[in-house]
């Protein structure tokens, strides 16, 4: 039987990025992501809302890329998988966390140019966006339009 572990997140950062280094070199950044959601009460007719906090992990380049261009409150669009771990901490409790360890990342918000950049390093690259600018669309021309150095 298949099994699929996916997670999809937009939200918030909660604070600005941890990073540190594992003894290999590679880089580790956690990050602290809020999800809202909102809603109508239909007993009161007044808004609701709840938010959610999501402890999300990132390694190697993205863990990088994560720590140089999020900050605080910066609005990210993330992928990736839940993961549990246990651990013990120093007063020897065992502890248990779930985390989400992300496998892309995109930046969005009103500063959404600075991350693009970010974002194509770490996988995020689409079709038509290689330079950074969205790809050109040409009009639909006809036969007689087609350049002659056409390689075949």
């Amino acid at each position: 039987m298949a099994s699929v572990n996916k997670v999809i997140l937009v939200g918030n950062l909660g604070r600005d990025p941890e990073t540190r280094y594992n003894p290999e070199g590679g880089a580790i950044t956690n990050v602290s992501v809020a999800t809202t959601d909102t809603w109508k009460d239909k007993a009161s007719g007044e808004k609701q809302e709840r938010t959610e906090w999501h402890r999300v992990v990132f390694f190697n380049r993205l863990a990088e890329i994560a720590g140089e261009y999020l900050k605080k409150g910066s609005q990210v669009y993330i992928e990736g998988s839940l993961r549990t771990r246990k651990w013990q901490d120093k007063e020897g409790q065992e502890r248990t966390t779930t985390e989400i360890v992300a496998d892309r990342m995109q930046m969005l918000g009103s500063r959404a140019g600075q991350g693009d950049a970010a974002a194509r390093e770490a996988g995020g690259e689409r079709g038509g966006e290689r330079e950074g600018k969205p790809a050109a669309k040409k009009p639909a021309g006809q036969f007689a339009d087609m350049d002659d150095d056409i390689p075949f």
